[in-house]
C-alpha cells in the first residue's frame, strides 16, 4: 500500500470556474472548465497520486491515498480528513488512456450511490486544454443530493488547486 498525503496548494485568484449542468432528462451531471494546460499535463494530474492529494477536493480536505493504480482495469481508494472526520472514496479504472478516463466513483458512507465518471481533455491549441467530465448516476435524487451537498465547491477549489499547481510548473 502506497501513502501520499497531500500538501496545501495555494490557489491564485481567477475568473476560471466549471460549468456545472444537471442533464433535466437523465440522471448526470456535467462538467466543463478550460485549463492553462496541454492534455498531458492534465492526464498526469488526474492519474499520478502524487499530483492528485495535491488537487483533489475543497481546500478544507487532507488526502491521503491508500491504493492507486492507474491502469485499465485498476482501481483506487483514497480517505479525505478534515477536522477529526474521515471520509473515503473509492473507485475502479474502466478505461485509461490520454484524452479519456473512465472509472466509478464512491462514497464509502454510501455504497450504493456508485456513479460512472467519463474525463475527457480536449486540445484547445496554444497550450489550453477543456476538461469535459461527466457523472452518471442511479436517481435523480441522488445527483440532486451530490449538487446539494457542496460539490461545487469542491470542485471548483480543487480546480483552482489545479490550475495553480500546473502554472507553477508542478505538473
Amino acid at each position: 500500500m502506497s501513502t501520499h498525503s497531500s500538501s496545501t496548494a495555494t490557489a491564485t485568484a481567477t475568473a476560471e470556474t466549471t460549468r456545472i449542468e444537471a442533464d433535466p432528462t437523465v440522471p448526470v451531471i456535467r462538467m466543463t472548465r478550460d485549463f492553462a494546460a496541454t492534455p498531458e499535463q492534465l492526464f498526469r494530474a488526474h492519474t499520478d497520486p502524487a499530483l492528485f492529494v495535491r488537487w483533489v477536493g475543497p481546500d478544507s480536505l487532507n488526502v491521503t491515498i491508500e491504493h492507486w493504480d492507474a491502469t485499465s482495469g485498476g482501481s483506487w481508494r483514497y480517505v479525505a480528513r478534515r477536522d477529526g472526520q474521515e471520509f473515503r472514496f473509492r473507485s475502479c479504472f474502466h478505461e485509461v488512456r490520454p484524452d479519456r478516463l473512465v472509472q466509478t466513483f464512491t462514497f464509502e458512507a454510501e455504497p450504493d450511490g456508485v456513479a460512472l465518471e467519463t474525463l475527457r481533455f480536449e486540445d484547445l491549441g496554444d497550450g489550453r486544454t477543456r476538461l469535459h467530465a461527466q457523472s452518471l448516476v442511479d436517481s435523480f435524487e441522488m445527483r440532486d443530493a451530490w449538487l446539494r451537498g457542496g460539490m461545487e465547491t469542491g470542485v471548483n477549489e480543487g480546480y483552482a488547486k489545479l490550475a495553480a499547481l500546473v502554472s507553477s510548473g508542478a505538473v
